[in-house]
């Protein structure tokens, strides 16, 4: 076998996970003939004692990555899906317990969100008494995500959402900026403000020692206030916007001490229609996808330290 170089000084494994990404779980709980659905995106990583499967290939410490795949779907059936965060939880406190080499577990979520599609009223001529309802559309607004890590002592738990569009068609400006000789940008009095809405927050709850908060409120609430604040806030800049989000979460969620934003400024254009003799009065507008200001920034409960990451692209 051929050892590895060591050229220049020693070298040394450096953090190390692994695990099944993206496994496809779909639950279906029947209540009668009404019939509810979960519908989730799990992916697992794993570290802790795996320095041997790196230096010498060996596979002793190595729980398969099929097998944390077959966890996730006997998980479903064994324990249900209540919510994302409470499947998280169990699927992290299992590969940490049950297996001495795993020292700590990342279960990371996406909740693809499923509406029913109303049968007739049950009083109509169509429909019986016990119409059945089976049938779903798949909402279109976000998708929801959590993030469970787990070492065997702490818990953290960061949840959130992304691609949720929202626009204000006034009640915004933009103007007493900086100006140099690159500017062209004009100050503007009133326009469309419109983001794709990308947030995680992080919960208080650390352990077992405390009742958890129940998730699916908690993400109920987050995102009315989320919306709340961006359609009652009458805005100067996107970053007051922002942060008026944020604290309201901050003011209401007494569960959660961060909230981070990643808020693109879906950028709309009045479209110049004087060629046309035509006068454009704050009607039409173009829509440009590209490029786009992207505003981030981190609210936080006072004295809390920030956990989540600065970038939220893999979180």
């Amino acid at each position: 076998m051929t050892e590895p170089s060591r050229k220049g000084g020693p070298v040394l494994l450096g953090q190390n996970q692994y695990g099944k990404a993206e496994n496809r779980v779909v639950r279906i709980t029947r209540d009668g003939a009404t019939h509810h659905i979960k519908d989730l995106n799990v992916s697992v990583a794993l570290s802790g004692d795996m320095e041997e499967v790196h230096l010498s290939g060996s596979n002793a410490n190595v729980l398969p990555t099929d097998t944390t795949k077959n966890t996730v779907y006997a998980f479903a059936k064994e324990h249900g899906i209540e919510s994302a965060e409470r499947f998280g939880i169990h699927l992290a406190r299992h590969f940490v317990t049950s297996q001495e080499p795993i020292r700590r577990a990342r279960v990371r979520i996406e909740e693809y969100a499923w509406e029913r599609i109303e049968a007739p009223d049950s009083g109509s001529p169509a429909a019986g008494a016990d119409e059945p309802r089976h049938s779903f559309v798949r909402k279109g607004q976000e998708t929801r995500v959590t993030q469970i890590t787990y070492d065997g002592e702490t818990w953290e738990v960061v949840s959130g959402l992304k691609d949720l569009v929202v626009m204000n068609s006034t009640d915004s400006e933009f103007w007493g900026f900086v100006k140099d000789g690159y500017t062209t940008l004009p100050e503007v009095h009133d326009r469309i403000l419109a983001t794709q809405v990308s947030s995680r927050w992080r919960f208080n709850w650390t352990g077992d020692e405390r009742s958890m908060p129940d998730w699916d409120t908690s993400y109920a609430q987050v995102r009315k206030h989320m919306l709340q604040a961006f359609a009652e806030t009458y805005s100067l800049s996107l970053q007051q916007t922002l942060y008026q989000m944020g604290a309201r979460i901050i003011d209401h969620r007494d569960e959660i001490d961060e909230v981070r934003f990643s808020l693109p400024n879906k950028h709309h254009f009045l479209v110049d229609l004087a060629p046309f003799g035509l006068e454009n009065d704050n009607e039409v507008y173009f829509a440009a996808d590209r490029p786009y200001g992207l505003i981030e920034a981190t609210v936080l409960r006072e004295g809390c330290e920030p956990r989540i990451p600065v970038d939220l692209t893999n979180l």
